[in-house]
C-alpha cells in the first residue's frame, strides 16, 4: 500500500515496475481544483474541496471535453476534469528530488496528460518527478466576452492553479518545490512562453523548456476575442449582444457545442484552410480585483523580458510545417489556393496588423523566395513545408529567443531525430503525399521524451533509443540544474544562444553544436518585417 498525505487528505497510489529501470510510485487522477462546472464554466479554478478517508489514485480523471483536431472523433471526457498526475522515483529521497511539469499541446483544443502519448518512464528513471495535467480547452478554456463572467484564458488559469498545487503539495512526493521545470509542446509550447510572463506564473516554477512553440507564435493568441465569441453565439442561432443574456446562453448551453467549432471573423480566414485555428490566450480586462493570466501588448511586455533568473531550453523540428498537409487540412485545396491567391503566402500577423496592400506585397516576395513565382505544383511539398514552418514557427521563436537571450540563459535547438518513433507522418495521413521520405514533423519530437501506448514498445538495443536517452537526458539534466550537458557529458557542450554566435544544438543520432539554424530564411524573414512590421521584430540593442 502507497500513501501519501496532501492538503485535501490522503492518496492511495502503486509502486510500478519501469522496464527501462527500476520501479516509480504512481499517482493519478489528483483534483487540483474544483470542477469547473455550473456556475464556475468559464470561471477562474477554484482551490479542491477536501476529501473525508483514502482517495484511490488509481486511475486517470476525466480528460477536459473536447474533438481530436486531426482524427474528428466523436465528442468525449467531461467538464469535470481539471486531475494531474505525479510519477516519483522516491517517496523519501536524500535530497529532494526536481519537478518536471508538463503542458500537453493541441492547438488549445485537445490533448490531456495521460500517459497514451505521455508516459513517465523515459524521464523518471533520471530521477526527476513528472507531473501531468489536464486543463480546459477550446471554447471552455478560452471563450472570451470580456466580461467578469467571461473573461477569458481559463484553461491558463488551470494551469497556474496545478502549478500552485504542485507548489504547496509536490514535498509530499519526495520533490522540490523550489526545482520545478515547467515543459510543453506546440500550444504547450506556447503556454509556457506566457507562464515566462504571466504575473500569476511568477515563482511558480525554476526553469523552462519551450517546444514547437511560444508566445509570439500568432496561433496563440485569440484574434477579436469577443467578436469571435459573438460570432458563435450567432452561429449556434442566439442573436443577442447583451452581456447578461449571452453569459446565461454559454452558462447553460451543452458543451457538444462549444468543441470543434469552425468558426471566422474575417474572410481570409474563413476562405484559406491555413488559418483553422479559432481560441487562444487573450488580453484580459480588469474586473475588480480579479487577477488576470495575461493582459497589455504583447511585443510591449517582451521588451522588458521574460521573469527574472529564469533559465530557458527551446527549439523546434526541422519539418514542423509539414502537419499543413495533412488529413485535417485538404492539400490540394491549399496548392489551388496558394495559386489563386494574391495575398495566400502573406504571414498572419500582417493580416491581423497591415493593409492589404502590403499583405500582397509581400506574399509576392515571399512566393517569389520559395518558389521563384512559378506556379506550385503537388511536388512541391517540401518548399511548402519550409514556409509554414518557418512562417508558423522558427521565426517567431528565433525572434522570441533573440529578444531574451542578453538578459537570461536560453539552449536553443534543432530537433532532427529520425526512426519509427517519427509517426505524425503517418498518422495524420502524410504519407500518401511523401511515401518515400522520412521527415521531423511538428510533435515528432515526443516520442523520444515520453512513452506512448500508441506507438508501442521500443528495443532498448536500437539506435532509436540511443536517440532517446540522449535527448531525456539533456531534458533531465536541465530540469536537475540547468545545465544539459554537465561536465561535457554526451560527448557535447552545449553553449547558450548568443546574438553573434547564434549556437544551437542539433539534436539528431550525433549531438553536435552548430550556429545559425535555416540562416537563408531567417534574414529573408527578418528583412521582411523590418519593413512591414518592424514593432513585431528583435531590435540589437
Amino acid at each position: 500500500m502507497v500513501q501519501v498525505q496532501v492538503a485535501e487528505g490522503v492518496l492511495e497510489g502503486e509502486l510500478v515496475h519501469n522496464e527501462f529501470g527500476g520501479s516509480y510510485y504512481s499517482f493519478k487522477g489528483i483534483p487540483y481544483a474544483e470542477p469547473p462546472v455550473g456556475d464556475l464554466r468559464f470561471q477562474p479554478p477554484r482551490p479542491p474541496k477536501p476529501w473525508k478517508g483514502v482517495r484511490i489514485a488509481k486511475n486517470f480523471g476525466q480528460i477536459c471535453f473536447q474533438v481530436h483536431i486531426l482524427i474528428k472523433t466523436p465528442p468525449q471526457g467531461s467538464e469535470d476534469c481539471l486531475y494531474l498526475n505525479v510519477y516519483t522515483p522516491d517517496l523519501i529521497p536524500y535530497d529532494p528530488l526536481p519537478v518536471m511539469f508538463w503542458i500537453h499541446g493541441g492547438a488549445y483544443v485537445c490533448g490531456s496528460g495521460n500517459d497514451d502519448n505521455f508516459g513517465p518512464e523515459y524521464l523518471v528513471k533520471f530521477g526527476v518527478i513528472i507531473v501531468t495535467i489536464n486543463y480546459r480547452l477550446e471554447a471552455l478554456g478560452f471563450l472570451c466576452l470580456d466580461t467578469e463572467e467571461i473573461p477569458g484564458n481559463a484553461g491558463m488559469k488551470d494551469q497556474v492553479a496545478a502549478l500552485k498545487w504542485v507548489k504547496a503539495n509536490i514535498s509530499n512526493f519526495g520533490g522540490d518545490p523550489n526545482n520545478v521545470t515547467i515543459f510543453g509542446q506546440s500550444a504547450g509550447g506556447s503556454s509556457v512562453g506566457y507562464h515566462l510572463i504571466s504575473p500569476m506564473s511568477k515563482g511558480l516554477f525554476k526553469r523552462a523548456i519551450v517546444q514547437s512553440g511560444t508566445a509570439t507564435c500568432w496561433w496563440s493568441r485569440s484574434f477579436e476575442p469577443r467578436t469571435t465569441a459573438l460570432a458563435l453565439a450567432k452561429k449556434l442561432g442566439f442573436n443577442s449582444a447583451d452581456d447578461k443574456a449571452l453569459n446565461k446562453y454559454f452558462k447553460h448551453i451543452h458543451p457538444k457545442h462549444l468543441v470543434d467549432i469552425d468558426l471566422s471573423v474575417i474572410l481570409s480566414t474563413e476562405v484559406i484552410e491555413k488559418y483553422k485555428i479559432v481560441f487562444g490566450v487573450v488580453d484580459e480586462k480588469q474586473f475588480g480585483k480579479n487577477e488576470r493570466f495575461f493582459f497589455g501588448d504583447l511585443f510591449d511586455i517582451l521588451q522588458n523580458g521574460i521573469h527574472e533568473g529564469v533559465e530557458v531550453v527551446t527549439g523546434y523540428t526541422a519539418d514542423e510545417g509539414i502537419l499543413n498537409m495533412s488529413i485535417k487540412y485538404d492539400y490540394e485545396r491549399i496548392i489551388e489556393q496558394a495559386n489563386k491567391y494574391v495575398e495566400f503566402f502573406a504571414p498572419k500577423h500582417l493580416i491581423m496588423n497591415s493593409l492589404i496592400s502590403e499583405q500582397i506585397k509581400a506574399s509576392k516576395r515571399i512566393k517569389d523566395f520559395y518558389f521563384n513565382d512559378q506556379t506550385i505544383a503537388r511536388s512541391d511539398w517540401r518548399q511548402l513545408s519550409k514556409y509554414f514552418t518557418m512562417e508558423m514557427y522558427v521565426f517567431d521563436i528565433l525572434n522570441w529567443v533573440k529578444t531574451n537571450c542578453t538578459k537570461n540563459k536560453i539552449y536553443f535547438y534543432k530537433f532532427n531525430c529520425k526512426s519509427n518513433r517519427n509517426v505524425m507522418a503517418l498518422q495524420t495521413g502524410l504519407k500518401k503525399l511523401i511515401p518515400d521520405q522520412q521527415v521531423v514533423a511538428h510533435s515528432d519530437d515526443l516520442p523520444y521524451i515520453f512513452t506512448s501506448k500508441i506507438i508501442g514498445k521500443v528495443d532498448m538495443c536500437s539506435e532509436e533509443y540511443k536517440m532517446i536517452n540522449n535527448v531525456t537526458k539533456l531534458w533531465t539534466n536541465f530540469a536537475r540544474d540547468g545545465n544539459p550537458t554537465p561536465n561535457d557529458s554526451l560527448g557535447v557542450k552545449w553553449m547558450p544562444y548568443k546574438i553573434k554566435e547564434q549556437n544551437y544544438l542539433n539534436i539528431d543520432s550525433k549531438l553536435e553544436m552548430e550556429t545559425a539554424p535555416d540562416d537563408d530564411q531567417v534574414k529573408f524573414w527578418e528583412e521582411l518585417y523590418k519593413e512591414y512590421l518592424p514593432r513585431f521584430v528583435y531590435k540589437e540593442l
